[in-house]
């Protein structure tokens, strides 16, 4: 053969090949699409037959223990019965009224007899129940309780001549010491064991019979139709003396595949395969166009988070940092990284302030956010700063709330601006005060000359006796001093109200009881009620809680209130001239507050002047400030009360301030007030 007829040997060439690899990659996934399309129903059939007949084992053991457990406490109170009759406690109508009481809450028993120790029945729920000890069966259990002392059933049977339903008895042996007196026996018939035992739901689904040693069919419930046979199962009941076996036949048949699943699944699937092509090329599209739109969102949040001044830090629903911008990491001296993912203790919390910030804390994981609120943080160089705190629910696209958000404000700025017209309002008060000394300055010296004249008549005696005949009597020298002393102690106490009332100094807050305010202010008013004739009553509630207050502050507000009050009544009637001042607890608000009236009967406050009462510099008289009132409602409000004035019904004005109760934590209302 020449070479020219030589067979030129075939050649697969690497395109070939590429397109034959193409093609084998689809076909070896539709081959597994048809494999699986076969073999998923298949399995599923089976996985569902197999759950269904799990679950009927599972039912079938839970209906036996139910019918075991109905049974034993069957036995458990007829035991009780016994014993009572073994006792002597019970007999003839009692012991009938017992078991008919048993019979009412026990419905699977048809009828209980009480038999002596000779067979006869004494007791019987039911005069139909005699013809129970002529069953073999119920014999035969009855004597072997006798003998073996214990509990027996007998075997399921039908009654003596007679092709009714199966019956059952259970014999309960009454013994005194080994004397037989005889037994209880309690009648159940089958079908009615099946009828009271078995729950509804579980007949309407299963066929249920119980059949006996030989498997005859006893009783038989099949309240949802005859079982299919598919799914069955038999348990035998543990009874003593009994054989009888639950069986379950469920009445449904097993699953069955449509005929044209596989071909519809193919022709679903190739459709669904091309549309999911489809919309993943347009998904890509989307998608592509959304990260581009969220890059740009993305960058603008930044640049806008960036120029804030306010911080802002979001938390988890576990209080656990997941966010914070740079305006809050410049504010606590700390960056991102050392704060994101940080759990409470947080690093910017002052150690004064940790019990308050874990409370609230604890309050935040509750669900209990404050909105609002003032507290100190510290920076990393130890540096304490006051901010405004403002919280709120973070919740996601869709509604769910996944965490909290808060914005902070540093309000160092703002602190300091208030500390500065603080300043400025006390030494307002100040100079109130030394305006309301001047005016009573005349009164004052009068009120100080009458104590001075009688301790100088009080000493002049006493120096007459010592220099009479020679001879000292203390009994008569004492009288004079201890009045002299008194005297003195009435002008030094007026002395001291002045000078206390008149000095300048930083407030203090402390416990101060309301009884000790009014205390010290009553000297310097009474100058002023003798001179004008009025008379003044105090009405002080008893064991009033303390507040926390600063009380040389809360002593000016009372002299005002209540000079105020005095030179209302100056143009009254001197009958009418009655100054009262009352105390008492206030808990109409939910919270208990201390509520402090000054009221007079003079001319009132007209309308045109209530609108403006509290305004600075606005006053009705001709040589006032503008500033008592405006100066009294600042330190009542900066101690956390309020003061309000109505219309006495009686004419004149009652002024009310309140006052919130000591909390008894001394250490947190010292931080708030260096806040």
């Amino acid at each position: 053969m020449s070479s020219s007829e030589r067979p030129i040997p075939f050649r697969f060439d690497l395109p070939s090949r590429r397109q034959a690899a193409r093609w084998l990659l689809p076909a070896f996934l539709i081959l597994l699409v048809l494999t699986a399309l076969l073999w998923l129903p298949w399995q599923a059939q089976r996985m569902e037959s197999n759950d269904r007949q799990e679950q009927l084992i599972a039912d079938t053991l839970w209906v036996e223990q139910a019918i075991r457990f109905q049974l034993s406490s069957d036995e458990e109170s007829l035991g009780l019965i016994g014993s009572e009759v073994a006792s002597g406690y019970l007999s003839g109508t009692r012991l009938r009224e017992r078991l008919q009481t048993l019979m009412r809450n026990n419905r699977e028993i048809n009828c209980i007899d009480y038999v002596d120790a000779s067979g006869n029945v004494q007791t019987s729920t039911d005069d139909a129940c005699a013809h129970l000890a002529q069953s073999n069966a119920s014999a035969n259990a009855a004597e072997h309780a006798r003998q073996m002392h214990t509990p027996q059933y007998s075997q399921p049977a039908p009654i003596a001549g007679n092709n009714g339903p199966m019956q059952m008895d259970f014999h309960l042996p009454l013994f005194n010491g080994e004397r037989y007196l005889g037994s209880l026996i309690a009648n159940y018939r089958m079908d009615n064991i099946l009828d009271q035992m078995v729950p509804w739901w579980f007949a309407q689904d299963n066929e249920i019979s119980l059949t006996d040693g030989d498997d005859n069919v006893i009783a038989r419930r099949a309240a949802g139709g005859l079982g299919h046979g598919v799914y069955t199962h038999a348990h035998a009941m543990e009874l003593t003396g009994a054989t009888i076996t639950l069986h379950t036949n469920s009445t449904k048949s097993a699953p069955k595949l449509l005929p044209n699943l596989l071909v519809g699944s193919v022709v679903f699937l190739s459709l669904g395969l091309l549309w999911s092509l489809w919309a993943l090329w347009r998904d890509i599209n989307r998608r592509l166009r959304a990260e581009g739109a969220l890059r740009q969102q993305v960058a603008f949040r930044t640049a806008m988070e960036n120029s804030l001044v306010t911080g802002l830090r979001a938390r988890d629903l576990d209080g656990r940092i997941t966010y914070v911008n740079p305006a809050f990491c410049q504010m606590v001296g700390a960056t991102p990284e050392q704060l994101i993912g940080k759990l409470p203790p947080m690093p910017y919390w002052a150690p004064e302030a940790i019990d308050e910030y874990r409370e609230r804390f604890a309050k935040v994981l509750a669900g209990h956010v404050t909105p609002q609120f003032e507290t100190i943080f510290l920076r990393a160089n130890g540096e304490r700063f006051p901010v405004l705190v403002f919280e709120s629910p973070l919740v996601d696209d869709s509604g769910k709330q996944t965490g909290w958000m808060g914005s902070i404000l540093d309000i160092s700025d703002r602190k300091r601006a208030e500390e500065l017209s603080r300043q400025q309002q006390e030494k307002l008060q100040s100079s109130a005060r030394l305006a309301s000394m001047g005016e009573i300055a005349s009164t004052l010296a009068h009120e100080l000359n009458q104590p001075l004249a009688a301790i100088s008549s009080y000493t002049s005696g006493a120096l007459n006796i010592l220099n009479g005949d020679g001879t000292l009597d203390p009994k008569v020298l004492r009288p004079a001093l201890e009045k002299a002393n008194a005297q003195a102690q009435r002008a030094g106490q007026i002395i001291r109200s002045v000078h206390a009332f008149v000095k300048q100094r930083e407030p203090n807050r402390e416990t101060v009881q309301i009884q000790s305010l009014i205390d010290n202010v009553m000297p310097l008013i009474e100058l002023q009620a003798h001179q004008l004739l009025v008379s003044i009553h105090a009405s002080i509630a008893p064991a009033l809680p303390p507040v926390n207050a600063d009380r040389m502050l809360l002593e000016q507000v009372l002299f005002n209130l209540m000079r105020n009050a005095l030179e209302a009544m100056q143009d009254t009637l001197p009958e009418r001239r009655m100054l009262r001042v009352q105390a008492a607890l206030d808990t109409s608000t939910g919270s208990e507050r201390i509520q402090v009236s000054v009221i007079d009967q003079g001319h009132g406050i007209a309308d045109v002047v209530a609108e403006r009462l509290f305004s600075p510099f606005f006053s009705t008289k001709a040589e006032g400030m503008g500033m008592g009132l405006n100066i009294c409602r600042t330190t009542i409000e900066f101690h956390g009360g309020t003061l309000t004035h109505a219309a006495n019904p009686n004419g004149g004005t009652i002024f009310t301030f309140t006052l919130p109760v000591a909390t008894g934590n001394m250490e947190l209302e010292h931080v708030a007030h260096r806040r």
